[in-house]
């Protein structure tokens, strides 16, 4: 099944690339590690308006997300490690980290396209 085009909308995503080691003041490893994000990427997708039944049994008992993207390109990268600007357009702080807004729940591929259960967060 092909995704209608009128029913596409654009949404960004950065993929997980790296462990990234946080320094102090003075420029010194503290022992902790962050995340490294690639640049953001745009893609044509058609996104769910919110939770509804159909979803909830697409991903199993797993109900706790807020909207579904549905893409048919399968070769698609996305996985549980990625972030996405799907309300806003993409930004970063100071230090270059993604201010994101979903996060990608679940995966879930099918013959001929592939499903994205997302979660709302608040990063500051």
């Amino acid at each position: 099944m092909k995704l209608m085009k009128r029913n596409l909308t654009s949404v960004h995503y950065c993929l997980y690339s790296e462990r990234v080691a946080l320094m102090d003041d003075d420029g010194y490893e503290t022992g902790e590690y962050g995340v490294g994000y690639n640049a953001p990427v745009e893609m044509q997708c058609s996104v769910s308006p919110a939770t509804g039944y159909a979803q909830a049994q697409m991903f199993g008992n797993f109900e706790s997300y807020d909207k579904v993207l549905i893409t048919d390109d399968m070769s698609c990268p996305i996985d549980e490690n990625t972030v996405l600007f799907i309300d806003k357009e993409p930004e970063f702080d100071d230090n270059g980290k993604p201010i994101f807004d979903y996060t990608v729940r679940r995966v879930a591929k099918s013959l001929n396209s592939i499903s994205y259960a997302v979660s709302k967060v608040k990063v500051s």
